[in-house]
């Protein structure tokens, strides 16, 4: 994998062990009181999270690392490798559950088609996993974009979840190709997603980008939807098109569920400048970030 492959995907993981010391607060004054400005890993201040440490993952990270996992062990994405892995995950994990991961898992436990268990939620989470998905086709955009609607399925069956996996995968693409982010979020837009059910999304994201992110996040919603989630994403990539750690921290600072939202958003961005814009503290300090960096290394 190139540098840029590489922290894409490191880009992803930090940006949800960054948000997990205020994941899930919604009150950005109780933010400001309790850590100021959030430029490092902190333990978690709900219970959402119990047991959770500075530098560990959400359940959203975990969840990425388990399709990282299972794409290094098979050298490509395959939908009932990684749909047994991750229930064999939750078999005794002792995180949160969120609704998506349950009513997937009582499909599972039922007899279900694990590849066609996948819940109806709208949580932008489903899509947010899929940079886990490019060291096995750093160079082919159509099966990475293939893969990550497959992916996004197996947890968040809801056809706008798949429809914003294949959206950030595909703008992931161009990125990787050598377009600056904001281009590569307008040209994916026109050319594929126009007539898409997530085109407004997409275009309010891209019509803030020169607000106040904490406004601007509030305003969409900091919910776990992608009605909320996809537009404040699309907003930190063109409101810091150059700018990787003012984006991630940014997210965060601006409260709910800033997991799934600065996933996308650090990918995109890792992409765009590399290793060197990521850091190292986040790589150091978060508690799986070496063994990221073997699943990368071939």
């Amino acid at each position: 994998m190139t540098d840029n492959q590489q922290a894409a995907v490191f880009g992803a993981f930090v940006a949800d062990a960054l948000s997990l010391g205020v994941h899930w607060v919604y009150n950005t004054g109780v933010i400001d009181k309790k850590f100021g400005r959030v430029e490092r890993y902190y333990d978690p201040l709900t219970s959402y999270h119990k047991g959770k440490k500075a530098g560990d993952f959400t359940h959203y990270g975990d969840q990425m690392l388990v399709l990282l996992e299972s794409v290094s062990e098979t050298g490509r994405f395959e939908a009932l490798h990684f749909s047994r892995t991750w229930r064999h995950f939750f078999e005794d994990y002792a995180g949160y559950f969120d609704k998506a991961t349950k009513a997937t898992l009582e499909k599972m436990n039922a007899g279900g088609d694990l590849t066609e268990c996948g819940s109806d939620s709208d949580d932008l989470a489903g899509a947010s996993r899929l940079a886990a998905l490019l060291p096995a086709y750093p160079d082919d955009p159509e099966q990475f974009a293939d893969a990550a609607r497959d992916q996004t399925a197996i947890t968040h069956a809801n056809p706008l979840v798949i429809a914003s996996a294949d959206f950030f995968a595909r703008t992931l693409a161009v990125v990787l190709s050598g377009k600056p982010p904001v281009a590569a979020l307008e040209e994916t837009l026109a050319a594929r997603f126009a007539d898409s059910p997530i085109a407004r999304q997409i275009t309010m994201g891209l019509e803030s980008r020169e607000r106040d992110t904490r406004e601007t996040i509030a305003e969409f919603g900091q919910m776990c939807s992608v009605d909320a989630g996809l537009p404040g994403a699309v907003h930190l990539i063109a409101r810091y098109p150059d700018d990787f750690k003012t984006a991630m921290v940014e997210n965060v600072m601006a409260g709910g569920d800033s997991s799934a939202r600065g996933s996308l958003a650090g990918m995109v961005l890792g992409a765009a400048h590399g290793m060197a814009a990521i850091p190292e503290a986040w790589i150091s300090e978060m508690a799986a970030g070496q063994r990221i960096k073997a699943l990368l290394t071939p």
